[in-house]
């Protein structure tokens, strides 16, 4: 199966933070929800991803190929599609397919127009009187409309209402029918990853934790509840975070086959949704 991204031990630091030793390779025809908190790195990790920011260390790969050699090439295959406006404002969106279109080879008016009228897009208004939502669906028109195979998206549902946000999602499955495209999805509104990812990668204070298909996560990941007597050196070895309360413990396991081997039935073993995985991951419980 080809990787359409591939990062190898790619270190970026800055004055106050560092995304460091990145292995993150994301798979043809899928989508890859990118997870972390505010600040854990995703945005710098894209940033490398679009060759906005150079790796300081390690290689990038998109497509198998470099960005030194193969700038146009790669950008020719990749559709941003942002959270917000970054047209000029007093542009209207058949102005800018005037000056997008002939940046690309393979760009498609007939497409572009199809979309359009799904998006119920007005052609002739100017881009500032576009909702959010509006202006995330010009962004995807024109990301289709040269064919994009990979569709990289920055928090894209972050601040839309909740009706527009599962229009969104519905809409990105329709176009994972398309065999070989590619979306890779930041955000840190789990939720949305529970319907449509394939694959999770999480992303904690610059490191990778993991990134793996979202059955593995949640076959893995689990949270477990049990009496305050279960616990003792080595029991607590299978859990990666533990809560203590007056009622008993509740953790996050990242191997339920083991809990199960030690404790068998005297403990409850519950389904870890991507957000109870990264509050426990990030010790959110810790100083209760």
């Amino acid at each position: 199966m080809e990787n359409v991204v591939g990062f190898t031990n790619v270190t970026k630091n800055f004055k106050d933070f560092s995304v460091k030793n990145i292995d993150l390779q994301v798979k043809q025809g899928f989508v890859t929800g990118f997870i972390g908190a505010n600040g854990a790195g995703k945005s710098t990790s894209i940033k490398m991803m679009m060759n906005l920011l150079k790796p300081d260390v390690g290689e990038i790969k998109i497509f198998g190929l470099d960005y030194k050699k193969h700038e146009k090439a790669i950008k020719e295959r990749i559709g941003f599609v942002y959270d917000g406006n970054v047209f000029f404002e007093g542009l209207n969106l058949k102005d800018i397919k005037r000056i997008v279109a002939p940046a690309y080879k393979h760009w498609d008016d007939k497409v572009f127009y199809q979309y359009v009228e799904k998006f119920e897009l007005p052609l002739n208004k100017a881009m500032k009187t576009f909702s959010k939502g509006m202006q995330m669906k010009a962004s995807l028109a024109i990301a289709l409309s040269h064919h994009a195979e990979l569709i990289i998206m920055d928090e894209p549902t972050a601040g839309l209402d909740p009706i527009f946000r599962r229009e969104l999602l519905d809409l990105l499955q329709e176009l994972m029918i398309v065999g070989n495209r590619t979306i890779f999805f930041s955000t840190h509104i789990t939720t949305d990853l529970d319907r449509i990812a394939d694959y999770i990668a999480f992303i904690q204070d610059g490191e990778l934790v993991f990134n793996q298909s979202i059955h593995d996560v949640a076959e893995n990941y689990a949270l477990v509840k049990g009496g305050l007597d279960l616990l003792d050196r080595d029991t607590e070895k299978a859990f990666i975070h533990v809560h203590r309360a007056l009622t008993g413990f509740e953790a996050l396991t990242d191997n339920t086959k083991a809990v199960k081997n030690i404790f068998g039935d005297t403990v409850a073993i519950d389904h870890a949704s991507l957000e109870d995985i990264m509050y426990y991951l990030k010790g959110g419980l810790h100083h209760v």
